[in-house]
């Protein structure tokens, strides 16, 4: 086997992987989720935030993969080792919460597109296939998930790619939607922030020091797993919500079609009349691989991080990290008995999980910056970063005021506040504490 440490792009190439889970969890149907509803209710009014997404997402991996090489460790014992036990149990919790809530709308998902195309009843199918996760995952390990993520992600972006070229584009509309603008409402804010939580995620982001560890990389696999970071998120995960992007504002805004009505199923039965029954199977088949790599990367990263705070290996190696992993992948049955259509619950997970985000974001950040790690952060790497920070708070709180703004009717909107405020707090303090205790023998460096 060719030595990736030694660079070449075939070596890179056979040997890519960890960015590539990250990316099945953002090429995923809640990211489809939130993609379509913004091409469906605003035409191509909000391409400028799928395009940023893809870029942001690459950064914010960029920044992980720093972390976890430089450190070679997991960023839950970095973070307790250099910052403390408690900002160590608020990421685990912040973590758990979002990854717990996608993972049963995500087998809603998956459960409702199985029934439609076998006709067997969508809680049966919850149950299997939450069986099948256990099964594989515990049984197999992570170099099983990996190769699953990279063969689905590739699959999926062939399928909705292949379908631009069946349904009419407009390319003078397309381009208007690169420049920057929210539609007004809670809707625009919303759409928006979901787009942006599925390649910005808490999830992604602290996952990334996990599947470099499985994979046994280290500081002499900078450039490997820096490719392995682009080629993720800027290229199979940029073509996945361009592609469904541009599907979404070409055919399904239109008069007729009810935007808030559409799920999962009855956007591609509703492409068939449209455009014909090849962009139909296409988006099905697509939804169908995105949904299944999506829940195998979910469902790893709360029982990597639970494992790493209580001192276990995180791997199946460790009985105990095995039946953590068992006990949430089977919890995950319980998604297709969740409440709700399908679309919305997707996309209002999508903002939680950014609500959560900032606070990870300045977590590596600050770790980057400081003597847990043995070299200095680059400059241009910290104002990447902390352009992130600002563009997900920014999103995240425009999301939260216009929820709070439409009525604090509801238990969700209740809970999404608090979380938020919880969060928020922490984040400043975190900040406040690192201007406080820094140490004066990092001085940035230049790109």
């Amino acid at each position: 086997m060719p030595d990736a440490r030694t660079g070449g792009l075939r070596s890179y190439v056979g040997e890519m992987g960890p960015a590539w889970v990250a990316g099945a969890i953002a090429a995923g149907p809640a990211t489809m989720a939130s993609v379509i509803t913004a091409g469906a209710s605003f035409g191509y009014a909000l391409l400028w935030v799928v395009v940023a997404s893809a870029v942001f997402g690459a950064v914010a991996q960029y920044l992980a993969m720093r972390l976890g090489l430089l450190t070679e460790r997991g960023i839950v014992d970095v973070v307790e080792d250099h910052l403390g036990e408690r900002w160590a149990w608020l990421l685990v919790a912040d973590v758990v919460l979002a990854a717990g809530l996608a993972q049963l709308v995500i087998m809603k998902g998956l459960a409702d597109v199985s029934q439609t195309v076998t006709g067997v009843d969508a809680r049966a199918w919850g149950v299997a296939w939450a069986v099948v996760l256990a099964v594989g995952l515990a049984g197999r390990g992570y170099r099983f998930l990996e190769l699953v993520a990279k063969l689905l992600v590739s699959g999926v972006v062939v399928a909705f790619v292949a379908s631009l070229f069946v349904v009419p584009l407009d390319p003078v509309a397309a381009v208007s939607g690169l420049v920057p603008r929210v539609p007004a409402g809670v809707d625009g804010a919303l759409v928006a922030a979901g787009v942006l939580g599925g390649a910005v995620h808490i999830t992604l982001v602290t996952m990334h020091s996990y599947t470099m560890r499985a994979r046994e990389w280290t500081r002499d696999d900078y450039g490997l797993a820096t490719f392995d970071v682009a080629s993720s998120m800027l290229g199979a995960f940029g073509l996945y919500s361009l592609a469904i992007f541009l599907v979404a504002a070409s055919v399904l805004h239109a008069p007729g079609i009810e935007a808030g009505d559409l799920t999962a199923v009855s956007a591609a039965q509703t492409l068939g009349p449209l455009v014909g029954p090849a962009a139909k199977w296409l988006f099905l088949v697509g939804l169908w691989g995105a949904a299944v790599s999506t829940l195998g990367g979910n469902t790893v990263v709360p029982p990597f991080l639970v494992a790493d705070k209580l001192g276990w290996e995180t791997d199946v190696s460790d009985d105990r990290y095995r039946w953590l992993l068992v006990g949430f992948a089977l919890l995950s049955a319980a998604g297709p008995f969740v409440g709700g259509a399908f679309f919305p619950l997707l996309v209002l997970v999508l903002a939680f999980g950014l609500v959560g985000t900032p606070f990870a974001l300045v977590v590596v950040l600050v770790l980057l910056n400081s003597d847990a790690v043995p070299e200095p952060n680059p400059r241009l790497a910290n104002l990447a970063g902390v352009a992130l920070v600002a563009v997900t708070a920014t999103t995240a709180g425009s999301f939260v005021r216009r929820r709070v703004a439409a009525g604090l009717r509801d238990p969700m909107t209740l809970f999404v506040v608090g979380f938020a405020v919880v969060l928020a707090v922490a984040t400043v303090a975190l900040v406040v504490q690192f201007v406080r205790t820094r140490p004066g023998r990092h001085t940035p460096a230049s790109g």
